[in-house]
């Protein structure tokens, strides 16, 4: 046998090992990589909650298990705050039903109109009040999204009258009669359709709830004047960002891959302007030419607001515009109880900007503050493996603690009227 001949025959057994070697590490890095980027590894817990010990939140932790018992989210993808947002944007929810409302329109003074859905309940409320839920959405979002349609019809099974907001210029097929269109913070469309709701319904009690942008929007509107918190059991705001000037410095990093979402709203934000550009920007060609220049540049949604949407209220800045138009400056006017959710894993708002809910939460009693480990940004999907359910945590929590409100204004102590002490509010409590 020649030399060449052993030499290969020595080599060749050791090469199917090599490349096995090979295949277990780059399947070891993929495993790697997967568990890492789906976040397997994270332990499920309750909300982290900070609240004041008072009666009422005793009672409202007692009466809602949601926010004291373990979030479990989809055990192969649902701790990834990426996966829970995507699967929000993209998808909204999984088997939406399609509850059936009235639209009803108002004008306003400036010649725009503001437009809502309003939804009766489908039974008997359990304390047997008439409570309605006014609801504002996400940003550019209206009452037809899904995570709309899936929450609104749990509140109507639960005897809740349901008015949804469409923000102003949203809604696809609804032109705009006024050069303004939804801002940040402009409760004009808002207070318009709760004033609707208390002459309608001079009985009914409300509960303010808002998602992201609408957390921001039903926060600011309560707190601009006592007068706008008449008649209001509570308010739940989920997702919000609370101070627009510290979150714009967040969305220009990459942490968490904000940026990244910053450039897909803004996209977004592009085509609901430019779909009213001429009910916005006029006739005059070369104004539109003008705004239409910057808007097509524009790659973040500080830009388009500095451009384009702090001019619809005359503000000077874009500074000017974040301070006037974020609920941080009027928050800590909200009295009613109000209960502030987040998700730690939420990759649009930074973890900076929960200071503000957690030191409001441990300086005022009315305010519950409760943080879920997973959840990403409206998202709150649960589920057993893979598949998720219809109705979300949020749903459920929502709901939760608005029952627990409800039962508490039924059958509250005379303590709360400061007829008793609290010791004897816990003995009749009990």
């Amino acid at each position: 046998m020649s030399t060449h001949e052993t030499d290969v025959n020595t080599i060749s057994p050791e090469l199917p090992a090599m490349f096995d070697g090979m295949k277990l590490a780059a399947v070891a890095t993929v495993l790697y990589i997967i568990v890492r980027c789906l976040n397997l590894k994270s332990p499920t817990a309750p909300p982290d909650l900070t609240y004041q010990d008072t009666p009422l939140n005793r009672f409202l932790l007692k009466s809602c298990p949601q926010l004291t018992k373990e979030y479990i989210p989809p055990l192969l993808w649902g701790k990834s705050g990426h996966l829970q947002t995507a699967l929000y944007g993209k998808l909204g929810r999984v088997s939406s039903p399609h509850p059936k409302g009235i639209r009803k329109y108002l004008p306003m003074q400036d010649g725009a109109t503001a437009t809502f859905d309003l939804f009766e309940p489908l039974g008997d409320h359990r304390t047997g009040d008439d409570i309605t839920m006014v609801i504002c959405p996400g940003i550019g979002n209206h009452s037809e999204k899904q995570y709309i349609r899936t929450f609104v019809d749990h509140a109507q099974n639960d005897g809740y009258r349901c008015a949804v907001l469409n923000h102003l210029g949203a809604l696809p097929n609804m032109e705009l009669t006024s050069p303004r269109m939804f801002t940040y913070g402009c409760t004009w469309e808002f207070g318009a359709m709760v004033g609707y709701i208390k002459r309608a319904y001079p009985q009914t009690q409300l509960i303010v709830i808002g998602f992201s942008l609408g957390g921001n929007i039903v926060c600011k509107y309560l707190g601009e004047n006592r007068v706008n918190q008449e008649r209001v059991l509570c308010c739940v705001s989920v997702c919000q960002g609370y101070c627009a000037l510290r979150a714009q410095e967040t969305f220009l990093q990459w942490d968490q891959f904000r940026r990244f979402y910053n450039f897909l709203m803004a996209d977004n934000m592009k085509k609901i302007i430019l779909s009213h550009r001429h009910s916005l920007f006029g006739s005059s060609f070369k104004m539109m030419d003008a705004n239409l220049s910057r808007l097509y540049t524009a790659t973040s949604l500080m830009q388009i607001d500095d451009n384009i949407m702090r001019k619809f209220h005359g503000h000077s800045s874009l500074k000017e515009y974040y301070e006037k138009e974020s609920c941080v400056h009027y928050i800590h006017n909200v009295n009613v109880p109000l209960l502030l959710v987040n998700a730690a894993d939420d990759p649009l708002v930074h973890d900076s900007l929960l200071s503000v809910p957690r030191t409001l939460a441990a300086k005022k009693p009315n305010v519950i503050f409760a943080l879920t480990l997973h959840g990403g940004h409206l998202g709150f999907f649960e589920g057993a493996v893979l598949f998720p359910q219809p109705l979300t945590w949020m749903d459920k929590v929502i709901v939760g603690y608005a029952n627990a409100m409800c039962q508490w204004e039924k059958q509250k102590p005379p303590c709360q009227s400061g007829e008793m002490s609290e010791s004897a509010c816990e003995g009749a409590k009990a």
